[in-house]
This record gives C-alpha cells, structure tokens and sequence, in this order.
C-alpha cells in the first residue's frame, strides 16, 4: 500500500475489455469475499480515525505486525483529539518501539490529528479530495479512509488490484488503464465492500504465485491467466515468450477440457498440437508432462482407465 505517485504510460488507450456480465463478476466477488475472508480489527469498524491509522502502519508492513501495534496504539490514544495532544516525541518512540519504520509517518500522523481537531472540529472529511488535505495523506490513503469509513470513496487501485485487472482482464499495465478498468468494475455506491473484496482477492488468491483454485478464486470463469496459464503481471518478472511455450499449450488443455467431460491422451493431443504423434517429440511423454504440471497445481485430474490416460478438469 503506496501514496507514492507514478506517471503513467503513454498506452493509456491500450484495448482490454471487461466481461459482458459485469454483474455476475461483481456478485462473484462480492459473495467469495463476504462468505470467508481474513479477519483485521480495523475490517470491523467505520471509525475514520482507527481506519487512518491502520492504513498509515499498513504502508510497507507485514498485516500480521500491524494488529498488535494499532490495538496499542489505538489504546495509548483513542481518539484524535487525545493524538492531538500527545508529545510527539512520545508518538515518535511507539513507532520505533513497535518497528514501523519511516518515522516519518508517526510524525504526520500526529499532524494529521491536530488538523483534524483544529480544522474539521473533530470530525474527518468523508471524501477523498478532503481527506488529501490531511499531512501525510496522498490519494490511496485519502481513497482507502472514504471507502472503508464512509463507503465514499473511488476504486482502490494498488499493486494487488493492479495484478489481479492485468492477470483477470488482460489490463495493460498503464496506471490510466488500471485506474479506468478498476472504476468500471466497481458497483456504483459500494466502495467499501468492493475495495476489500478486490484487494482481499490480489492478496490470497491472486498472489504473486497465484493459488486460483486451493483459494477458491471466484473468477476463474472469467479469468484470462486461468485459461492462458499466462500469469505474468506488473510485479510479477516477465516470462519467456508466451508462443509455443508450456504456458501456451498449458491454457489450450484448460481451454479443450472445458469444452468436453473427459478426454482420452491420444483424443486430446491433436487437439493441442496438430503435429502431435503418440510416439513423436510431442506426443504421448510430452503431453503427459503437461498432465502432470496441471494436475500438481490442482487444474485437471488424469486417470488410467483400461489402458488409456484420461483427463479431466477439476471440478
């Protein structure tokens, strides 16, 4: 999580398309999400000022470490008004205490809350352009705060989001891009569950070794990693060139798998490769080695039956 700006590229314009049943996808995820999802304190409120500070500790630290510091935190000084009127020194040294980093953080955090007091009466701004008026709150603070307080906010466009819109919906990676698909995905008036729901996603399906099924990823149907096998994204390193690879031929067995049932080694194979031949260079070993690749990851499942390996998704 980043307030730090990028310019974006010139391709701003670059195709990529999102499903025509955008709100089946939007269910989709909405529903995984609410069903089963890891459990933060900071989730379980819509205090502007908890929320804050959750999101300034989260910047750069493990969530983990996050919980037992802002439950500290949150205990020395509930309320702005009470960070207000803290020595800053004080807040300073319970950064460093609880290893936070970039003090500099605990500095305008502590700012923050005097503006706060002395600006806003005590309450916060509830939208983003607002809350960017705060100290040390750049424009995905500023967003995070409105959508999980004020359920106000834009569509939260961080380093998950981005890699699960390149990997779901072939988003080029160009921050205008990004920011034009992510907007497009989000209902209208759902920032707050939809902005967790999406980052929750980048962070325990879509990671940067993505675990679609183990986590139960909910658009894999839509999904043209899943289909490709192709899951190169913006912070994920480049891979070999895509043609004639495994991960080609890897996403045309997913693909002809989902058009059939099951399907017999040598019924599959020239459907892979039209120079597949059981005894050649791709054939029957070669082909099994892509079975068993996709079977590890939990993608298909084979069997021998009377002789013949055969194939199937999984289910």
């Amino acid at each position: 999580m980043s307030d730090a700006e990028s310019d974006p590229a010139s391709d701003s314009d670059a195709d990529y398309s999102l499903p025509e049943d955008l709100p089946a996808v939007r269910d989709a995820l909405t529903a995984w999400y609410e069903e089963d999802h890891r459990q933060f304190p900071w989730r379980e409120t819509d205090d502007a000022y908890e929320i804050l500070v959750s999101e300034v500790m989260s910047q750069q630290t493990q969530l983990g470490r996050v919980v037992t510091a802002w439950e500290a935190f949150l205990d020395e000084w509930p309320t702005p008004q009470a960070l207000a009127d803290a020595d800053r020194a004080d807040v300073v040294g319970f950064w460093t205490d609880h290893s936070l980093g970039y003090n500099n953080r605990a500095k305008y955090l502590h700012e923050a809350a005097k503006q706060v007091v002395s600006e806003y009466d005590g309450e916060f701004p509830d939208t983003p352009e607002e809350l960017q008026n705060l100290m040390g709150v750049g424009p995905y603070t500023a967003n995070a705060v409105a959508s999980f307080a004020f359920n106000n906010g834009d569509a939260v466009v961080d380093t998950n989001v981005k890699r699960v819109l390149h990997r779901a919906f072939d988003v080029p990676d160009d921050d205008t891009a990004f920011e034009k698909a992510a907007a497009e995905a989000m209902p209208e008036g759902k920032s707050e569950v939809w902005n967790n729901a999406i980052m929750e996603l980048g962070g325990v399906a879509c990671e940067k070794s993505p675990k679609c099924d183990s986590a139960g990823c909910p658009w894999r149907e839509w999904c043209h990693a899943y289909e490709t096998g192709d899951f190169t994204a913006p912070d994920v390193p480049t891979q070999p060139s895509f043609e004639g690879s495994r991960r080609q031929f890897r996403g045309k067995v997913i693909s002809i798998l989902k058009e059939y049932d099951e399907l017999a080694l040598d019924t599959l194979g020239p459907r892979v490769r039209v120079d597949y031949a059981p005894g050649g260079e791709y054939g029957r070993e070669w082909l099994e080695g892509l079975l068993s690749d996709l079977a590890e990851d939990g993608l298909v499942e084979v069997e021998q039956r009377d002789g013949n390996l055969v194939a199937w998704l999984q289910k």
